[in-house]
């Protein structure tokens, strides 16, 4: 049977971890206290009512039950017995007693102490939950509303002017009904400008008073004596929705419509432009808020049962080792009345968050609610895990055959004849085989995240029922490889058995297309949401400063600068089949042209230069923080140290290798203070562990000097593509792929400690639930 305490730890929510009670903390309390009893049972009479002599069943039987311990305990209890019976007169005996007596005492005195303090601690955090979440709940009630009323009117206006028979919808009514029949405020003219007035008139009054009621005030007027003052009723009013600018299509958008508005506004005086679209974002994000306020306050619920549950059990065991019964039933009632455990507002606050999402968001089907406010998790299959083993097995067994099969042709000689295999066929299987690598490296982050209850799906802000688990990413890993090593074999069989040199090459390129139609495939098959989460953030990525950067996007960028090798391969891939080279082998076409050279700049320094720029978009959006400019400096001495090391491969000259050493030198060091300090959270020199955080979630303290050691050395691992080393074709090749792979691996390794302290950051701030921007603000009147 699993213990409470460790039940405990599997349940509560870890970003809210430090407001649980300290269930372990209070059963070191308990087990002090039956200490404390053992002792003063110790040195009782010599000989128990039951005949028993030196009180050994007094020590036995006092309340603790069958051990394997027993006999050990009956032997001490003679031992100290006759030896105080020896040595103790009746007076120092008596006293050690009273003190003993005094000793249980203050332990039971300090367990209660302890526990008032952590139910004072709990209420305390449930009461401010409960409070945000509830004024929460109001605001977002208040903001449904007006997107209600403002839909009700917009349907409502255009159905007069189209002299439309459909009744209009009530508030109650489905959110996507609405939406189809809504259009924009500023579009079309009425019919005769008296008749327009008048209904303008009518239309201004009516919004104002219904916004007005839900908090909403208007830019230029302050109610409705000014609507009716003015001659035109609309250019007393402007609502404006604030949706945020995350991409280019809405940061145009905006700028549109602010150019509108203002040309409106200085020719006719009109309002602001209000459209369908607007609406539609509007309501997505209302939407959303609610999903996360229900979230929010199911944690909030799991929260106060687990508490309760650990409080009776800790008040169990407390009864088990002490006489001091009406103190634990005094308690055991005051935690009954406790506000976490008495308050029902959070129960409420659920069902009315069930309610309003089934009637406005799901068209009244409760079952279709349920899907977006309690997303059920994929229960894990045994045939991912079938098929992960499988495909490793058969990656091992096939990499041993075209080991073996290298081997007996001669592949890996230095021979000018084999010196084209290397050319052709490695840069594209080395991209996959680096590929592979990240993965299967990204499955053990995840395994090590779970195992630690590091929410990595909050942190990435994955969907629970979609996000890839680590017998996925291990059976895409695995199936990667063995399809790669398989198309290797028999690419080697095909050209040992003297088939076309142009048929056996396309071998390499067939693979690439096959993955590349894998990756875009419309169908749900092989992880579509994921394919499509990978394709989406590449976007992000690859148009920042344009699009808002999230932890996913920044994340994966950090990935891409581990990525360069892999990179530069697929430039070569794509030199060769873009230019039909594989008709006339003219590898030099694709490694001394002018043009590929450089471009060979440009794809080594791009991971950084969208890096840099992720953070400059950063500096713009979070208050002018400027540690990430410096976060971007780090970037841009990363990238002056890759130009140096392409132009050192090219000149090989000795002031460009000192130029090498000094840039390299000086990017290494950046990015080793800022790994270790800013991105892992250590060297903090107050803290009370050395050198380290006060916080650390592996308790083994050794792991977190090992691995800065561990990340040190990987960081220099740059230093093997400078050595003058007088190496072959197969050799340098081979090098290059040992450096890429160790960068891949230090990348890994670094993934852990980076999402630890990003948890830990949530942990302080107890951030267990997303916080969503909501369309509709107040605005401050123009007097």
């Amino acid at each position: 049977m699993v213990k409470f305490s460790r039940e405990l730890e599997a349940q509560m929510i870890p970003e809210w971890k430090d407001a649980f009670v300290d269930y372990r903390q209070l059963k070191k309390h308990v087990k002090k206290i039956k200490l404390a009893l053992l002792r003063s049972s110790l040195p009782s009479s010599s000989s128990s009512p039951d005949g028993n002599p030196d009180g050994v069943a007094g020590c036995c039987d006092s309340g603790y039950g069958l051990s394997l311990l027993d006999s050990a305990r009956a032997f001490a209890a003679r031992f100290y017995a006759c030896r105080d019976d020896h040595h103790l007169p009746a007076d120092e005996e008596n006293l050690f007693e009273m003190a003993l007596v005094q000793s249980r005492e203050d332990e039971v005195k300090e367990f209660l102490e302890k526990s008032e303090q952590e139910l004072k601690k709990v209420n305390a955090f449930y009461a401010n939950k409960e409070k945000e979440f509830c004024e929460r709940s109001e605001i977002l009630r208040k903001q449904l509303q007006i997107l209600m009323d403002l839909k009700q009117l917009l349907h409502e206006h255009r159905c007069s002017r189209h002299q439309c028979s459909v009744p209009p919808s009530s508030g109650g009514g489905t959110v996507t009904s609405l939406l189809s029949d809504a259009s924009s405020v500023s579009a079309g003219e009425p019919e005769s400008p008296a008749a327009g007035a008048e209904e303008r008139d009518s239309l201004t009054e009516e919004v104002i008073s219904t916004l007005e009621r839900n908090g909403v005030s208007f830019v230029g007027c302050s109610g409705k004596a000014k609507a009716k003052k003015s001659a035109n009723p609309r250019a007393a009013t402007s609502l404006r929705i604030d949706i945020p600018a995350t991409t280019p299509a809405r940061a145009i958008s905006m700028i549109w419509e602010d150019l509108v508005n203002s040309s409106r506004k200085e020719d006719s005086g009109g309002g602001d432009y209000l459209n369908r679209k607007k609406l539609q974002r509007a309501e997505k994000m209302i939407r959303e808020a609610f999903v996360q306020l229900y979230r929010g306050l199911a944690l909030l619920s799991t929260y106060s049962s687990l508490n309760m549950e650990a409080f009776r059990k800790i008040l169990k065991k407390f009864e088990k080792v002490s006489s001091h019964l009406q103190e634990s039933a005094a308690f055991s009632c005051k935690v009954k009345r406790a506000h976490f455990i008495s308050s029902d507002k959070v129960m409420k606050s659920v069902d009315e968050v069930e309610s309003i999402f089934t009637k406005h968001f799901a068209g009244s089907d409760r079952k279709k609610a349920m899907k977006f406010l309690r997303p059920q998790q994929p229960k894990e299959s045994h045939t991912i895990t079938f098929f992960a083993g499988l495909f490793t097995g058969s990656f091992v067994t096939l990499f041993t055959v075209y080991a073996i099969l290298a081997h007996f042709c001669g592949i890996f000689s230095s021979t000018d004849s084999e010196a084209g295999y290397m050319q052709i066929v490695y840069p594209v299987f080395s991209m996959f085989a680096l590929l592979s690598l990240h993965i299967f490296l990204y499955g053990c982050n995840i395994f090590a995240w779970r195992g630690t209850r590091i929410n990595h799906n909050f942190i990435f802000e994955f969907s629970p029922n979609t996000a890839l688990k680590r017998r996925d990413a291990f059976l895409i890993s695995a199936s990667l490889m063995t399809a790669v090593v398989t198309a290797l074999v028999v690419h080697l069989l095909l050209r040992s058995a003297g088939v076309s040199q142009k048929h056996v090459d396309a071998i390499p390129g067939a693979l690439l297309l096959v993955f590349t139609g894998l990756l875009i495939c419309p169908f749900n098959v092989f992880y579509r949401s994921t394919r499509y989460c990978f394709i989406r953030v590449m976007r992000n990525i690859a148009l920042s400063p344009f699009y808002k950067v999230l932890m996913v996007d920044f994340f994966m960028a950090d990935q891409l600068t581990s990525q360069i090798p892999l990179l530069r391969h697929m430039e070569l891939t794509a030199c060769y089949f873009m230019a039909a080279g594989f008709k006339v082998h003219p590898y030099e076409t694709c490694t001394r042209a002018q043009q590929y050279k450089l471009l060979a700049y440009v794809i080594s320094i791009l991971p950084y230069y969208w890096r840099a720029m992720q953070c400059v978009r950063r500096y713009m959006e979070e208050g002018h923080d400027v540690n990430h400019l410096a976060n971007a400096g780090k970037y841009i001495s990363a990238m002056v140290a890759a130009a140096a090391r392409l132009k050192y491969a090219v000149e090989g000259t000795p002031p460009w290798f000192a130029i090498v050493i000094v840039t390299s030198t000086g990017a290494t060091f950046y990015q080793l203070f800022w790994d270790f300090v800013k991105d892992w959270g250590l060297l903090d020199p107050s803290s009370k562990n050395l050198l380290l955080r006060d916080d650390l979630i592996l308790k083994n303290k050794c792991v977190y000097y090992a691995s800065m050691g561990l990340n040190s050395v990987l960081r220099l691992a740059w230093i093997g593509s400078v050595m003058p080393l007088s190496l072959g074709q197969v050799e340098h090749r081979s090098l290059d792929f040992l450096l890429a792979s160790l960068e891949i691996v230090r990348r890994g390794h670094w993934n852990f400690y980076r999402l630890e302290n990003e948890h830990l950051n949530n942990v302080g701030k107890f951030r267990a639930v997303k916080t969503v921007p909501l369309p509709f603000c107040e605005l401050v009147s123009d007097d």
